[in-house]
């Protein structure tokens, strides 16, 4: 009886916050379709006439294709950045952590707490020619990620036994083919939770592209919704519509991400 009535408890409060989080998203969704009188009072009642029309307008008004690319550009590269060199370097310092490694990874993941220093982040980008390039943004945001994400991996990867390892030595692996083809397999469940979540991070930061690129042509799509909005202030249903836009990749990819991952684990189970 008390473990059904926590269960209750706990759907309860699920379908509360559930409520709470699409609550926003059904009302600039409907609002999306309306015209800008009806939008003005931004109701969930639907509307009148559905204006699909609204979205044409906010990508061509709103530059929103070149804007897109860029966004998938600087998310996907640097995530793929992140991904690659946090997996390899989590392996290396789970499997030794004596001496350099050590120090290595406690310098690493101090990042984390460490704040972000733009005036000596520009210095270095003035230095090495970066500064308003689409490299020097994509090499900033994986220098920036790659702290929380070696903590997550190396928590991870740590604990897969060490005598799956010496397994796969004496079978004849080298160190290059033990991490590819036995340990990769093992980690895409962590691969792909760091993957979704640098990705949403990535796309959804404001402050360094506004920091650190002065073109316009060159601003991911979270740029391109404020100065959109600055311009459409006054038309609720193109500025839903837009935001609806800019949201749709990143649960695109929380929603495959989420089902790569509980997959991943799922046949790990089974495998163990």
């Amino acid at each position: 009886m008390k473990k059904s009535l926590v269960s209750i408890v706990g759907n309860l409060v699920s379908f509360v916050i559930s409520l709470i989080v699409l609550l926003p998203l059904a009302v600039l969704f409907i609002n999306s379709f309306k015209t800008s009188a009806e939008a003005n009072r931004m109701t969930l009642s639907l509307p009148k006439k559905w204006v699909v029309e609204n979205y044409v307008t906010v990508v061509e008004k709103g530059k929103l294709f070149s804007s897109f690319l860029n966004g998938i550009l600087y998310a996907s590269c640097s995530v793929v950045i992140i991904v690659v060199l946090v997996s390899a370097a989590a392996f290396v310092i789970s499997r030794n952590q004596k001496g350099i490694n050590r120090f290595l990874y406690y310098f690493i993941i101090s990042g984390i707490a460490v704040p972000i220093n733009n005036v000596a982040l520009m210095k270095v980008l003035q230095v090495l020619h970066l500064v308003n390039t689409r490299i020097g943004i994509i090499l900033l945001y994986a220098a920036i990620n790659i702290p929380l994400s070696l903590f997550l991996s190396f928590g991870f990867i740590a604990t897969i036994p060490r005598e799956i390892d010496e397994a796969a030595v004496i079978d004849g692996c080298s160190p290059r083919q033990l991490f590819l083809r036995v340990i990769v397999p093992l980690i895409k469940p962590i691969m792909s939770t760091v993957f979704v979540l640098e990705f949403m991070t990535v796309w959804n930061d404001f402050t360094m592209p506004l920091y650190y690129l002065n073109n316009s042509g060159k601003w991911p799509m979270t740029l391109a919704v404020y100065s959109f909005f600055g311009a459409f202030e006054n038309s609720w249903n193109l500025v839903a519509a837009d935001i609806i836009l800019t949201l749709a990749p990143v649960l695109i990819v929380f929603i495959l991400g989420q089902k790569y991952i509980v997959g991943g684990v799922s046949a790990g189970s089974v495998k163990g």
